[in-house]
């Protein structure tokens, strides 16, 4: 698989996963608990959302397969959600597609342990980064193509790890301003990586359509 296919892929997973902005949401949730609390949630919250996300990844064509849904379909839809997350960067606004809503903060603040939810679900394997590896794993070509695209997702993941162990030490050094300036500069590259999903669905569907006829 060429470099640059893997670099657009760690591009798209790091924007849409986001670990700097998890980060900041992690110390929301966490900033009156224990740094071995904080260490030991940040491992769990990481694994689990691993978990999720490999799963989706590897069962991810079985699964549109089961549902009936071709590739073309997916890729467009996929890039419709991906479009929607964007601009969710962009405008610096919380929604349920990248973070937790008021109701789901107000749950979580109620919970003990939060490993799970909200920060397996939806902070990191939320719906845009479930939607990403599904496109990915529609798009791999091979057992190398495969293994490529799981390694670049374990280097993001691992990232994730990194910036929630030190999250307290991003916050300080971007401030909530830095933060919402660098989701809103990654928001516009998704923005075009988007509509680029949406241009290949739309491109394979119509030669679907023309080999078909």
């Amino acid at each position: 698989m060429p470099m640059e296919h893997l670099f657009s892929d760690f591009v798209l997973l790091f924007i849409v996963i986001d670990p700097i902005g998890v980060a900041a949401m992690f110390v929301a949730l966490t900033h009156d608990m224990e740094r071995s609390y904080q260490r030991r949630v940040a491992v769990e919250g990481t694994v689990l959302s691993a978990v999720i996300l490999f799963t989706f990844f590897f069962g991810g064509n079985a699964l549109l397969r089961a549902l009936g849904i071709g590739i073309p379909a997916f890729r467009i839809a996929g890039g419709l959600l991906l479009l929607l997350l964007s601009v969710d960067m962009i405008l610096a606004r919380h929604s349920g597609l990248r973070a937790t809503t008021r109701s789901e903060e107000r749950e979580a603040a109620r919970k003990e342990d939060i490993s799970v939810f909200p920060l397996a679900f939806p902070l990191i394997a939320g719906p845009g980064a479930l939607t990403t590896v599904l496109l990915m794993a529609s798009s791999g070509k091979g057992p190398l193509s495969f293994a490529g695209i799981a390694g670049v997702l374990a280097v993001v993941l691992a990232i994730t790890w990194l910036a929630l162990l030190y999250a307290p030490v991003i916050l300080r050094f971007l401030g909530e301003t830095g933060i919402n300036v660098v989701s809103r500069l990654l928001g516009v590259i998704l923005t075009a990586l988007a509509v680029q999903y949406i241009i290949d669905g739309l491109r394979l569907s119509l030669f679907a359509g023309t080999a078909g006829g």
